[in-house]
C-alpha cells in the first residue's frame, strides 16, 4: 500500500518542551511516510538542546521567516488568486468567518491566511497529500486556510486542557468540522470537544496516544531520596506547591533532593522561593532527551503537582523508566497513572496531599518498585509510540480512501 506524504505543522518545532512530535514524526517516518515538518515561528536556541532537536530544526521549513518575503509573499498569494480564484475568495472568508471579534481578531486571521498561503504553496510544490497539525491554536488556523486554500485534506492533534478554557476564539467547533478527523490525546479530550463540536462529526474524533519508546528507557533501583519534576516553570505546572512539600518534608528525610528539569517565565520566581532550601533543590534548565533519560535513571521519585494537563508525557517517561510518580487526579492523568497500583493521584493544589502522598512513596523502596513496574508495563501497553503512530498512520490512510476505522485496534 502506498502511503501518503504527509506536512506537520505547529507554531514552533522542534521545542525541548514538545518531544512528543518529535517521536511521532520519526514514528511515522519509520513507517515508511515522508513527513515535511514545518513550523509557523523559528525555535530559539534554547530549545535546540540535543542532535534530535538540532536535524528537525535544520530540515523544518519556517512559515514566518518564508513570508518576510514580499516577492516570495506576493507570488504565492498571486498564485492561489489567479490560478484558483473560487478556493482563493473561500479561503478568504472563511479566515474572516473565524476570526476573533474585534479589529486585532480580523487583522491576526487576515495574517494568518497571507501565512496560509505560503504555507499552501510549499506543500503543493513538495507534493503533499495530507497536512497534520498538532495544538489547535493559530497553527491550525493556519492550517485550516492552507487546506482550503489548496484542497489538500488536513486533520489535527488535540491536546488541552488550555485550548476548551476559550474554545470559540480558536474555533475549535470549524476546525473539527473541516478536518478529515482529529486525534484526541485522551478520553477526557475527546469529551471536551465533543461538549464543542456537531454530534454530525462525533464519530471522526479518534483516541490517539502521545507515546515514547519504552526502550529508551531502562528501569534501576530507585532506592534513594531523590524527587524528580520535568515541564516548563510556568505557574499551571504548581511548582510552588512542590517547593512547600519539600520544606515540609527536608528534617524528616535528611537526604531529600529534589531537581527540576525545565525553563520558563517563572524560573527566577522559583528559585528565589528556593533559596532558603539550599542545596536541597537544583534547577537543570532544558536537557535533552538523553539527558533526561540519565536523569530519570537516577531519580526515586517523579513528582508533577499540576493544576492543569492533557496526558503528560513526562509521566510516561518516568514510569517506563520504573519510577513511581506522584501527580495531581486532573483530566486526563487517571487515564495513565492508576491510583496505588502504578503511583499516588493527590487533589490539585493540596499541598498537604501532596506532601504526604511524598512521605509515603519515600517511606517504603519495595513499594517504590512494584509501582514503577506496574507503570512500566502501562507505558509499553498503552503508551508506546511505535504502536500510536501505527494507529495514526491507519487513519492517514484509511481517510485518504475515505475508509474510517472505528476501533483502536493495531493495524496489522
Amino acid at each position: 500500500m502506498s502511503l501518503p506524504k504527509l506536512a506537520y505543522l505547529t507554531g514552533e518545532y522542534p521545542r525541548a518542551s514538545d518531544t512528543f512530535i518529535q517521536r511521532e514524526v520519526a514514528a511515522l517516518r519509520a513507517l515508511g511516510h515522508e513527513v515535511v515538518t514545518c513550523s509557523i515561528r523559528t525555535t530559539g536556541a534554547e530549545h535546540l538542546v540535543g542532535p534530535e532537536q538540532r536535524e528537525e530544526h535544520g530540515r523544518t521549513f519556517k512559515v514566518l521567516s518564508a513570508a518576510k518575503s514580499p516577492l516570495r509573499l506576493a507570488r504565492a498569494t498571486l498564485r492561489f488568486a489567479l490560478g484558483s480564484p473560487v478556493r482563493f475568495a473561500r479561503s478568504l472568508c472563511l479566515a474572516w468567518k473565524t476570526a476573533p471579534r474585534g479589529v486585532r481578531g480580523r487583522a491576526y486571521n487576515l495574517i494568518y491566511f497571507l501565512e496560509a498561503a505560503v504555507l499552501a504553496d510549499r506543500l503543493k510544490a513538495e507534493g503533499v497529500a495530507h497536512l497534520h497539525n498538532h495544538i489547535a491554536k493559530a497553527s491550525c488556523t493556519v492550517a485550516m486556510l492552507a487546506s482550503e486554500l489548496s484542497g489538500i485534506p488536513y486533520s489535527f492533534t488535540i491536546h488541552g486542557p488550555d485550548i476548551f478554557f476559550e474554545p470559540y476564539h480558536w474555533r475549535i467547533d470549524e476546525k473539527t468540522a473541516r478536518a478529515s478527523f482529529v486525534a484526541c490525546i485522551s478520553d477526557y479530550c475527546r469529551s471536551q470537544l465533543m461538549v464543542f463540536a456537531d454530534p454530525a462529526h462525533w464519530d471522526k474524533l479518534h483516541i490517539i496516544h502521545c507515546g515514547i519508546d519504552p526502550d529508551r528507557y531502562a528501569p534501576s533501583a530507585h532506592t534513594g531520596q531523590t524527587l524528580l519534576f520535568v515541564g516548563r516553570l510556568a505557574g499551571v505546572k504548581g511548582v510552588p506547591i512542590l517547593l512547600d512539600a519539600v520544606a515540609a518534608l527536608k528534617d524528616r528525610h535528611p537526604h531529600l533532593r529534589l531537581a527540576l528539569i525545565g525553563d520558563g517565565p517563572e524560573r527566577a520566581a522559583l528559585e528565589a522561593r528556593a533559596k532558603p532550601l539550599g542545596e536541597t533543590v537544583v534547577f537543570l534548565g532544558y536537557q535533552s532527551q538523553d539527558a533526561v533519560a540519565e536523569a530519570l535513571s537516577q531519580s526515586d521519585v517523579f513528582v508533577l503537582p499540576s493544576f492543569a494537563e492533557g496526558v503528560p508525557v513526562v509521566l510516561m517517561e518516568a514510569m517506563a523508566a520504573g519510577v513511581p510518580v506522584v501527580a495531581t487526579q486532573i483530566a486526563g492523568i487517571p487515564e495513565l497513572v492508576s491510583h496505588w497500583d502504578s503511583g499516588i493521584l493527590v487533589r490539585p493544589g493540596d499541598v498537604e496531599a501532596l506532601t504526604e502522598a511524598i512521605d509515603q512513596m519515600l517511606a517504603s523502596a519495595d513499594q517504590r518498585r512494584v509501582m514503577g513496574a506496574v507503570g512500566r508495563a502501562t507505558v509499553e501497553s498503552e503508551f508506546n509510540i511505535r504502536t500510536e503512530a501505527a494507529r495514526l498512520s491507519q487513519l492517514f490512510c484509511n481517510y485518504a480512501d475515505k475508509q474510517a476505522p472505528a476501533t483502536r485496534e493495531v493495524p496489522e
